[in-house]
Protein backbone atom coordinates (compact mmCIF):
# COMPACT_ATOMS: atom_id res chain seq x y z
CA UNK A 1 0.00 0.00 0.00
CA UNK A 2 2.88 2.19 0.91
CA UNK A 3 4.26 2.23 -3.32
CA UNK A 4 0.40 2.83 -4.79
CA UNK A 5 -1.03 6.43 -5.90
CA UNK A 6 -4.72 7.91 -6.35
CA UNK A 7 -4.57 7.04 -9.83
CA UNK A 8 -4.67 3.41 -9.25
CA UNK A 9 -6.96 4.07 -6.25
CA UNK A 10 -9.37 5.69 -8.46
CA UNK A 11 -9.16 3.00 -11.52
CA UNK A 12 -9.69 0.16 -9.11
CA UNK A 13 -12.51 1.43 -7.41
CA UNK A 14 -14.11 2.37 -10.68
CA UNK A 15 -13.39 -0.94 -11.83
CA UNK A 16 -15.07 -2.91 -9.09
CA UNK A 17 -18.01 -0.43 -9.43
CA UNK A 18 -18.42 -1.12 -13.24
CA UNK A 19 -18.22 -5.26 -12.40
CA UNK A 20 -20.70 -4.93 -9.25
CA UNK A 21 -23.42 -2.73 -11.20
CA UNK A 22 -23.34 -0.23 -8.35
CA UNK A 23 -22.88 3.69 -8.54
CA UNK A 24 -19.59 5.77 -7.42
CA UNK A 25 -19.87 7.88 -4.63
CA UNK A 26 -19.03 11.37 -5.42
CA UNK A 27 -18.15 12.18 -2.21
CA UNK A 28 -15.13 9.16 -1.84
CA UNK A 29 -14.08 10.29 -5.28
CA UNK A 30 -13.55 13.64 -4.66
CA UNK A 31 -12.04 12.84 -1.29
CA UNK A 32 -9.38 10.41 -2.90
CA UNK A 33 -8.60 13.34 -5.30
CA UNK A 34 -7.74 15.58 -2.69
CA UNK A 35 -5.42 12.93 -0.86
CA UNK A 36 -1.81 13.91 -1.35
CA UNK A 37 0.64 12.05 1.37
CA UNK A 38 -0.84 8.45 0.96
CA UNK A 39 2.32 6.75 3.18
CA UNK A 40 1.05 7.88 6.76
CA UNK A 41 -2.57 7.36 8.50
CA UNK A 42 -4.97 9.59 6.42
CA UNK A 43 -6.90 11.99 8.96
CA UNK A 44 -10.47 10.78 8.07
CA UNK A 45 -12.81 9.14 5.05
CA UNK A 46 -16.39 10.73 5.66
CA UNK A 47 -18.69 8.97 4.47
CA UNK A 48 -21.43 10.47 6.66
CA UNK A 49 -24.98 10.61 5.07
CA UNK A 50 -24.22 8.14 1.72
CA UNK A 51 -26.48 5.33 1.34
CA UNK A 52 -24.53 2.14 1.31
CA UNK A 53 -25.24 -1.16 0.66
CA UNK A 54 -24.02 -4.08 0.30
CA UNK A 55 -22.44 -3.82 -3.20
CA UNK A 56 -20.99 -0.62 -2.46
CA UNK A 57 -19.69 -1.33 0.39
CA UNK A 58 -17.55 -4.22 -1.28
CA UNK A 59 -16.55 -1.79 -4.20
CA UNK A 60 -14.91 0.17 -1.26
CA UNK A 61 -13.11 -2.69 0.12
CA UNK A 62 -10.50 -2.29 -2.82
CA UNK A 63 -9.93 1.23 -1.36
CA UNK A 64 -9.37 -0.36 1.97
CA UNK A 65 -7.31 -3.03 0.91
CA UNK A 66 -4.77 0.26 -0.19
CA UNK A 67 -5.07 2.97 2.64
CA UNK A 68 -5.49 3.40 5.91
CA UNK A 69 -7.16 5.74 7.89
CA UNK A 70 -7.31 7.38 11.35
CA UNK A 71 -11.30 7.90 11.54
CA UNK A 72 -13.98 6.53 9.34
CA UNK A 73 -17.51 8.12 9.58
CA UNK A 74 -19.90 5.70 8.70
CA UNK A 75 -22.98 7.68 10.44
CA UNK A 76 -26.40 8.04 9.08
CA UNK A 77 -25.49 5.69 5.89
CA UNK A 78 -28.34 3.45 5.81
CA UNK A 79 -26.23 0.74 7.04
CA UNK A 80 -28.72 -2.31 8.27
CA UNK A 81 -27.95 -5.39 9.80
CA UNK A 82 -27.85 -7.10 6.76
CA UNK A 83 -25.18 -9.56 6.51
CA UNK A 84 -23.43 -9.14 3.20
CA UNK A 85 -22.61 -5.79 4.91
CA UNK A 86 -21.97 -7.02 8.22
CA UNK A 87 -19.23 -8.90 5.81
CA UNK A 88 -17.39 -6.69 4.57
CA UNK A 89 -17.44 -4.54 7.47
CA UNK A 90 -15.79 -6.87 9.74
CA UNK A 91 -12.62 -6.86 7.29
CA UNK A 92 -11.97 -3.02 7.22
CA UNK A 93 -10.14 -3.41 10.78
CA UNK A 94 -8.26 -6.90 9.04
CA UNK A 95 -6.54 -4.84 6.57
CA UNK A 96 -6.01 -2.01 8.71
CA UNK A 97 -3.85 -4.63 11.62
CA UNK A 98 -1.54 -6.01 9.02
CA UNK A 99 -0.68 -2.40 8.13
CA UNK A 100 1.44 0.18 9.76
CA UNK A 101 1.47 0.90 13.09
CA UNK A 102 -1.03 3.46 15.07
CA UNK A 103 -4.56 4.21 15.92
CA UNK A 104 -7.69 4.02 14.07
CA UNK A 105 -11.29 5.77 14.83
CA UNK A 106 -14.42 4.78 13.25
CA UNK A 107 -17.88 5.89 13.91
CA UNK A 108 -20.50 3.00 13.18
CA UNK A 109 -24.36 3.21 13.01
CA UNK A 110 -24.73 -0.73 13.62
CA UNK A 111 -23.01 -3.16 16.20
CA UNK A 112 -20.17 -4.64 14.47
CA UNK A 113 -18.74 -7.37 16.10
CA UNK A 114 -15.42 -7.32 14.16
CA UNK A 115 -14.53 -3.65 14.22
CA UNK A 116 -13.86 -4.32 18.44
CA UNK A 117 -12.13 -7.38 17.97
CA UNK A 118 -10.11 -8.06 15.21
CA UNK A 119 -7.67 -4.99 15.36
CA UNK A 120 -5.04 -4.25 17.96
CA UNK A 121 -5.46 -0.54 16.40
CA UNK A 122 -8.84 0.69 17.14
CA UNK A 123 -8.50 2.77 19.97
CA UNK A 124 -12.21 5.06 19.41
CA UNK A 125 -15.33 3.48 18.63
CA UNK A 126 -18.44 6.44 18.54
CA UNK A 127 -21.59 3.40 18.38
CA UNK A 128 -24.14 6.28 19.82
CA UNK A 129 -27.35 5.70 18.48
CA UNK A 130 -26.66 2.12 17.73
CA UNK A 131 -28.69 0.35 19.58
CA UNK A 132 -27.02 -2.97 21.04
CA UNK A 133 -29.40 -5.58 20.58
CA UNK A 134 -29.82 -8.82 22.47
CA UNK A 135 -28.58 -11.15 19.70
CA UNK A 136 -25.71 -9.04 18.93
CA UNK A 137 -24.47 -7.92 22.28
CA UNK A 138 -22.59 -11.19 23.08
CA UNK A 139 -20.22 -10.96 20.58
CA UNK A 140 -19.19 -7.25 21.27
CA UNK A 141 -19.21 -7.96 24.87
CA UNK A 142 -16.99 -11.17 23.85
CA UNK A 143 -14.92 -8.74 21.77
CA UNK A 144 -14.30 -5.80 24.83
CA UNK A 145 -13.26 -9.27 27.15
CA UNK A 146 -9.90 -8.71 27.33
CA UNK A 147 -8.15 -8.64 23.70
CA UNK A 148 -9.96 -5.24 22.98
CA UNK A 149 -7.27 -2.56 22.38
CA UNK A 150 -10.00 0.40 22.80
CA UNK A 151 -9.29 3.35 25.12
CA UNK A 152 -12.66 5.35 24.04
CA UNK A 153 -16.37 3.52 23.90
CA UNK A 154 -19.35 5.98 23.25
CA UNK A 155 -22.27 4.03 23.58
CA UNK A 156 -24.85 6.65 24.29
CA UNK A 157 -28.47 5.66 23.35
CA UNK A 158 -27.82 2.07 22.67
CA UNK A 159 -30.35 0.83 24.36
CA UNK A 160 -27.75 -0.78 26.92
CA UNK A 161 -30.53 -1.42 29.65
CA UNK A 162 -30.69 -4.93 30.75
CA UNK A 163 -29.09 -7.88 28.79
CA UNK A 164 -26.87 -6.09 27.01
CA UNK A 165 -25.33 -3.85 30.11
CA UNK A 166 -24.91 -7.06 32.10
CA UNK A 167 -22.43 -8.54 29.26
CA UNK A 168 -20.86 -5.30 28.61
CA UNK A 169 -20.15 -4.78 32.65
CA UNK A 170 -19.27 -8.48 33.15
CA UNK A 171 -16.85 -8.40 30.00
CA UNK A 172 -15.33 -4.90 30.80
CA UNK A 173 -14.52 -6.29 34.40
CA UNK A 174 -11.39 -7.75 32.76
CA UNK A 175 -10.57 -5.23 30.26
CA UNK A 176 -7.16 -3.57 31.25
CA UNK A 177 -6.81 -0.95 28.29
CA UNK A 178 -10.84 1.35 28.23
CA UNK A 179 -10.23 4.55 29.95
CA UNK A 180 -13.47 6.27 28.83
CA UNK A 181 -16.95 4.80 28.76
CA UNK A 182 -19.85 6.98 27.61
CA UNK A 183 -23.20 5.52 28.78
CA UNK A 184 -25.67 8.24 28.25
CA UNK A 185 -29.15 7.91 27.69
CA UNK A 186 -29.63 4.74 28.26
CA UNK A 187 -32.11 4.54 30.70
CA UNK A 188 -30.40 2.61 32.77
CA UNK A 189 -32.20 1.91 36.10
CA UNK A 190 -31.46 1.70 39.82
CA UNK A 191 -31.79 -1.47 40.24
CA UNK A 192 -30.16 -4.42 38.32
CA UNK A 193 -28.26 -1.92 35.91
CA UNK A 194 -26.83 -0.10 38.86
CA UNK A 195 -25.27 -3.58 40.15
CA UNK A 196 -23.99 -4.07 37.29
CA UNK A 197 -21.93 -0.97 37.32
CA UNK A 198 -21.64 -0.52 40.52
CA UNK A 199 -19.45 -4.45 40.38
CA UNK A 200 -17.74 -2.79 37.37
CA UNK A 201 -16.38 -0.17 39.58
CA UNK A 202 -15.47 -2.46 41.84
CA UNK A 203 -13.08 -5.21 39.46
CA UNK A 204 -11.98 -2.30 36.78
CA UNK A 205 -9.44 0.14 38.24
CA UNK A 206 -8.88 1.24 34.64
CA UNK A 207 -11.54 3.41 33.57
CA UNK A 208 -10.80 7.05 34.32
CA UNK A 209 -13.84 8.79 32.69
CA UNK A 210 -17.32 7.22 33.53
CA UNK A 211 -20.56 9.43 31.81
CA UNK A 212 -24.03 8.33 33.50
CA UNK A 213 -26.09 11.55 32.67
CA UNK A 214 -29.64 11.45 31.47
CA UNK A 215 -30.62 8.15 33.02
CA UNK A 216 -32.50 7.07 36.19
CA UNK A 217 -29.67 5.68 38.34
CA UNK A 218 -32.27 6.94 41.31
CA UNK A 219 -30.74 7.17 44.76
CA UNK A 220 -30.85 3.25 45.18
CA UNK A 221 -28.74 2.58 42.25
CA UNK A 222 -26.18 5.52 43.55
CA UNK A 223 -26.15 3.48 46.60
CA UNK A 224 -25.01 0.50 44.16
CA UNK A 225 -22.20 2.90 42.92
CA UNK A 226 -21.11 4.68 46.00
CA UNK A 227 -20.57 0.47 46.63
CA UNK A 228 -18.08 0.15 43.70
CA UNK A 229 -16.35 3.74 44.28
CA UNK A 230 -15.28 2.75 48.07
CA UNK A 231 -13.03 -0.12 46.12
CA UNK A 232 -11.52 2.32 43.71
CA UNK A 233 -7.78 2.94 44.84
CA UNK A 234 -6.96 4.50 41.51
CA UNK A 235 -8.50 4.96 38.57
CA UNK A 236 -11.86 6.77 38.24
CA UNK A 237 -10.71 10.47 37.92
CA UNK A 238 -14.37 11.69 36.12
CA UNK A 239 -17.80 10.56 37.21
CA UNK A 240 -20.83 12.49 35.66
CA UNK A 241 -24.18 11.65 37.28
CA UNK A 242 -26.04 14.60 35.86
CA UNK A 243 -29.57 14.17 35.33
CA UNK A 244 -30.60 10.67 37.35
CA UNK A 245 -33.19 12.02 39.82
CA UNK A 246 -31.00 11.69 42.59
CA UNK A 247 -32.26 13.39 45.61
CA UNK A 248 -30.49 14.57 49.45
CA UNK A 249 -31.14 9.97 50.32
CA UNK A 250 -28.89 9.80 47.81
CA UNK A 251 -25.97 12.73 49.02
CA UNK A 252 -26.20 10.81 52.19
CA UNK A 253 -24.44 7.71 50.67
CA UNK A 254 -22.33 9.98 48.77
CA UNK A 255 -21.11 12.08 51.18
CA UNK A 256 -19.91 8.72 53.48
CA UNK A 257 -18.23 7.23 50.11
CA UNK A 258 -16.08 10.57 49.06
CA UNK A 259 -13.80 10.15 52.22
CA UNK A 260 -12.85 7.39 50.40
CA UNK A 261 -12.10 8.18 47.06
CA UNK A 262 -8.42 8.80 46.38
CA UNK A 263 -8.36 10.03 42.37
CA UNK A 264 -12.12 10.63 41.66
CA UNK A 265 -10.93 14.43 40.43
CA UNK A 266 -14.59 15.53 38.77
CA UNK A 267 -17.75 14.85 40.07
CA UNK A 268 -21.18 16.50 38.07
CA UNK A 269 -24.40 16.21 39.53
CA UNK A 270 -25.86 18.96 37.70
CA UNK A 271 -29.84 18.63 37.21
CA UNK A 272 -30.34 16.36 40.07
CA UNK A 273 -32.89 17.50 42.54
CA UNK A 274 -30.69 17.55 45.29
CA UNK A 275 -31.53 20.53 47.32
CA UNK A 276 -30.23 22.57 50.55
CA UNK A 277 -30.61 19.14 52.62
CA UNK A 278 -28.86 17.28 50.25
CA UNK A 279 -25.63 20.01 49.88
CA UNK A 280 -25.42 19.36 53.73
CA UNK A 281 -25.32 15.76 53.99
CA UNK A 282 -22.56 15.78 50.88
CA UNK A 283 -20.30 18.67 53.08
CA UNK A 284 -18.83 16.67 55.28
CA UNK A 285 -17.71 13.79 52.64
CA UNK A 286 -16.27 16.81 50.30
CA UNK A 287 -14.16 18.32 53.59
CA UNK A 288 -12.90 15.10 54.35
CA UNK A 289 -12.16 14.23 50.83
CA UNK A 290 -8.16 15.22 49.25
CA UNK A 291 -9.31 14.73 45.48
CA UNK A 292 -11.92 16.21 44.24
CA UNK A 293 -11.21 19.61 42.01
CA UNK A 294 -14.06 20.35 39.94
CA UNK A 295 -17.59 20.21 41.35
CA UNK A 296 -20.82 20.45 39.50
CA UNK A 297 -24.16 21.63 41.36
CA UNK A 298 -25.78 23.57 38.64
CA UNK A 299 -29.52 23.29 38.74
CA UNK A 300 -29.49 21.35 41.86
CA UNK A 301 -32.37 23.46 43.82
CA UNK A 302 -30.27 25.20 46.38
CA UNK A 303 -31.07 28.42 48.23
CA UNK A 304 -29.54 30.68 50.17
CA UNK A 305 -29.39 27.97 53.08
CA UNK A 306 -27.30 25.45 50.36
CA UNK A 307 -24.82 27.91 49.29
CA UNK A 308 -23.65 28.29 53.34
CA UNK A 309 -23.12 25.01 53.38
CA UNK A 310 -21.17 25.24 50.33
CA UNK A 311 -19.35 28.15 51.32
CA UNK A 312 -18.57 26.13 54.50
CA UNK A 313 -16.78 23.99 51.97
CA UNK A 314 -15.35 26.34 50.35
CA UNK A 315 -13.29 27.59 52.83
CA UNK A 316 -12.05 24.46 54.19
CA UNK A 317 -10.57 23.05 50.68
CA UNK A 318 -7.34 23.71 49.65
CA UNK A 319 -7.65 22.15 46.22
CA UNK A 320 -10.85 22.55 44.82
CA UNK A 321 -10.44 24.64 41.28
CA UNK A 322 -13.96 24.81 39.95
CA UNK A 323 -17.26 24.97 41.44
CA UNK A 324 -20.40 25.58 39.35
CA UNK A 325 -23.30 26.92 40.92
CA UNK A 326 -25.83 28.45 38.10
CA UNK A 327 -29.54 28.07 37.92
CA UNK A 328 -29.88 28.03 41.29
CA UNK A 329 -32.11 30.48 43.50
CA UNK A 330 -28.90 32.21 45.54
CA UNK A 331 -29.30 35.95 46.89
CA UNK A 332 -28.05 38.33 48.89
CA UNK A 333 -27.40 35.76 51.61
CA UNK A 334 -25.58 32.62 49.85
CA UNK A 335 -23.72 35.25 47.88
CA UNK A 336 -22.45 36.92 50.87
CA UNK A 337 -21.24 33.83 52.53
CA UNK A 338 -19.40 32.40 49.38
CA UNK A 339 -17.78 36.03 49.21
CA UNK A 340 -16.65 35.51 52.51
CA UNK A 341 -15.25 32.19 52.28
CA UNK A 342 -13.31 32.94 49.04
CA UNK A 343 -11.87 35.53 51.19
CA UNK A 344 -9.46 32.37 53.08
CA UNK A 345 -9.80 30.24 50.14
CA UNK A 346 -6.85 30.34 48.17
CA UNK A 347 -7.44 27.77 45.13
CA UNK A 348 -10.44 28.22 43.81
CA UNK A 349 -10.03 29.73 40.54
CA UNK A 350 -13.47 29.76 38.59
CA UNK A 351 -17.10 29.86 39.98
CA UNK A 352 -19.75 29.28 37.73
CA UNK A 353 -22.94 31.83 39.46
CA UNK A 354 -25.77 33.34 37.21
CA UNK A 355 -25.15 36.82 35.99
CA UNK A 356 -28.09 38.37 36.66
CA UNK A 357 -28.96 39.07 40.34
CA UNK A 358 -32.32 36.94 41.67
CA UNK A 359 -35.49 38.75 42.55
CA UNK A 360 -35.50 40.31 46.39
CA UNK A 361 -38.53 41.82 48.26
CA UNK A 362 -35.66 44.95 49.05
CA UNK A 363 -34.89 46.33 45.70
CA UNK A 364 -31.75 47.81 47.38
CA UNK A 365 -30.36 44.64 47.69
CA UNK A 366 -29.80 43.68 43.77
CA UNK A 367 -27.08 46.02 44.03
CA UNK A 368 -25.63 44.26 46.78
CA UNK A 369 -25.73 41.18 44.77
CA UNK A 370 -24.02 42.97 41.87
CA UNK A 371 -21.44 44.04 43.94
CA UNK A 372 -20.83 40.56 45.96
CA UNK A 373 -21.23 38.70 42.06
CA UNK A 374 -18.05 41.47 41.35
CA UNK A 375 -16.15 40.50 44.68
CA UNK A 376 -16.67 36.35 44.40
CA UNK A 377 -15.20 36.77 40.51
CA UNK A 378 -12.31 38.90 41.85
CA UNK A 379 -11.48 36.27 44.45
CA UNK A 380 -11.01 34.05 41.89
CA UNK A 381 -9.14 35.98 39.33
CA UNK A 382 -6.60 36.67 42.69
CA UNK A 383 -6.27 32.75 43.18
CA UNK A 384 -6.00 32.67 39.42
CA UNK A 385 -3.06 35.22 39.38
CA UNK A 386 -1.44 33.55 42.86
CA UNK A 387 -1.51 29.99 41.01
CA UNK A 388 0.11 31.18 37.84
CA UNK A 389 2.85 33.19 40.05
CA UNK A 390 3.24 29.85 41.93
CA UNK A 391 3.97 28.07 39.15
CA UNK A 392 6.58 30.00 37.47
CA UNK A 393 8.35 29.82 40.56
CA UNK A 394 8.55 26.05 40.46
CA UNK A 395 9.09 26.19 36.84
CA UNK A 396 12.43 28.71 37.36
CA UNK A 397 12.90 26.35 40.82
CA UNK A 398 13.47 23.11 39.00
CA UNK A 399 15.21 24.91 36.04
CA UNK A 400 17.56 26.14 38.84
CA UNK A 401 18.21 22.68 40.80
CA UNK A 402 19.04 21.34 36.74
CA UNK A 403 21.56 23.79 36.05
CA UNK A 404 22.80 23.28 40.08
CA UNK A 405 23.17 19.28 39.14
CA UNK A 406 24.65 19.81 36.03
CA UNK A 407 27.60 22.55 37.16
CA UNK A 408 27.66 20.70 40.41
CA UNK A 409 27.22 23.72 42.19
CA UNK A 410 25.79 23.37 46.16
CA UNK A 411 21.97 23.76 45.93
CA UNK A 412 21.95 24.92 49.25
CA UNK A 413 24.58 27.68 49.30
CA UNK A 414 22.63 30.48 50.86
CA UNK A 415 25.52 32.85 48.44
CA UNK A 416 24.48 31.89 45.07
CA UNK A 417 23.39 34.68 43.23
CA UNK A 418 21.07 32.94 40.61
CA UNK A 419 19.04 31.51 43.33
CA UNK A 420 15.54 32.30 42.57
CA UNK A 421 14.46 31.64 46.24
CA UNK A 422 16.33 34.73 47.45
CA UNK A 423 14.55 36.28 50.43
CA UNK A 424 15.08 39.64 48.37
CA UNK A 425 13.04 38.13 45.79
CA UNK A 426 9.30 38.86 45.42
CA UNK A 427 8.29 35.51 46.69
CA UNK A 428 5.16 36.04 49.03
CA UNK A 429 4.86 34.78 52.54
CA UNK A 430 2.84 31.78 53.18
CA UNK A 431 -1.06 31.98 53.23
CA UNK A 432 -3.07 31.08 56.46
CA UNK A 433 -4.61 28.34 53.89
CA UNK A 434 -1.50 27.26 52.43
CA UNK A 435 -0.54 27.90 48.72
CA UNK A 436 -2.99 27.62 45.81
CA UNK A 437 -2.60 24.63 43.19
CA UNK A 438 -2.12 25.20 39.63
CA UNK A 439 -5.22 25.19 37.35
CA UNK A 440 -5.04 21.82 35.86
CA UNK A 441 -2.01 20.30 38.95
CA UNK A 442 -4.08 17.42 41.28
CA UNK A 443 -0.43 16.44 42.53
CA UNK A 444 -0.12 19.61 45.44
CA UNK A 445 -0.83 18.72 48.49
CA UNK A 446 -1.31 20.62 52.00
CA UNK A 447 0.31 18.41 53.96
CA UNK A 448 3.49 18.79 52.48
CA UNK A 449 3.51 22.13 52.71
CA UNK A 450 3.13 21.50 56.55
CA UNK A 451 5.80 19.02 56.51
CA UNK A 452 7.71 21.75 55.25
CA UNK A 453 7.19 24.18 57.80
CA UNK A 454 7.47 21.21 60.31
CA UNK A 455 11.07 20.73 58.91
CA UNK A 456 12.17 24.55 58.97
CA UNK A 457 10.91 24.95 62.60
CA UNK A 458 12.59 21.35 63.46
CA UNK A 459 15.89 23.14 61.97
CA UNK A 460 15.10 26.51 64.07
CA UNK A 461 14.95 24.90 67.09
CA UNK A 462 18.36 22.91 66.69
CA UNK A 463 20.30 26.42 66.79
CA UNK A 464 21.76 25.30 63.11
CA UNK A 465 20.65 29.16 61.48
CA UNK A 466 22.91 31.86 62.30
CA UNK A 467 20.90 34.56 61.03
CA UNK A 468 18.24 35.03 64.10
CA UNK A 469 16.79 38.50 65.39
CA UNK A 470 16.32 39.35 68.73
CA UNK A 471 13.39 41.68 69.45
CA UNK A 472 12.65 43.77 71.83
CA UNK A 473 9.84 42.23 73.45
CA UNK A 474 12.34 39.07 74.46
CA UNK A 475 11.32 37.17 71.48
CA UNK A 476 13.91 35.35 68.99
CA UNK A 477 12.77 35.59 65.38
CA UNK A 478 14.99 32.76 63.41
CA UNK A 479 14.69 32.97 59.40
CA UNK A 480 15.78 29.22 57.78
CA UNK A 481 15.58 28.14 54.48
CA UNK A 482 13.81 25.32 53.27
CA UNK A 483 15.98 23.24 50.37
CA UNK A 484 13.34 20.94 49.74
CA UNK A 485 10.85 23.81 48.76
CA UNK A 486 13.07 25.94 46.64
CA UNK A 487 14.90 27.63 49.77
CA UNK A 488 10.97 29.07 51.25
CA UNK A 489 12.23 31.20 54.19
CA UNK A 490 9.86 30.52 56.96
CA UNK A 491 9.70 32.80 60.00
CA UNK A 492 9.59 30.97 63.35
CA UNK A 493 8.82 32.65 66.52
CA UNK A 494 9.55 31.42 69.92
CA UNK A 495 9.24 33.33 73.17
CA UNK A 496 12.25 32.62 75.58
CA UNK A 497 14.72 34.89 77.47
CA UNK A 498 17.65 36.32 75.52
CA UNK A 499 20.81 34.90 76.88
CA UNK A 500 23.46 37.55 78.05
Amino acid sequence: AQNVTVEEILAAYRQACQKLNCRQIPKLLKQIQEFKDLAPRIDCLDLKGEKLDYRACEAMEEIFKRLQFKLVDLEQTSLDEDTSCLQYLDVIPDFWARGRPGSFRIRIPIPIPGVYSQTSCLQYLDARNTPLLDHSAPFVARALRISSSLVVLHLENTSLSGRPLMLLATALKMNVNLRELYLADNKLNGLQDSAQLGNLLKFNGYIQILDLRNNHILDSGLAYICEGLREQRRGLVTLVLWNNQLSHAGMAYLGMTLPHTQSLETLNLGHNPIGNEGVRNLKNGLIGNRSVLRLGLACTRLTCEGAVAVAEFIAESARLLRLDLRENEIKTGGLMALSLALRVNRSLLRLDLDREPKKEAVKSFLETQKALLAEIQNGCKRNFVLAKEKEEKEQQLQHSASMAEISGADPDDPEDPGDPGDPGGAAPAPEENGNAAPAGDSSSDTDEEEEDGKESREAAECGNSGNGGNSGNGERRISVSSPGRGRKIFVVTRVENVPE
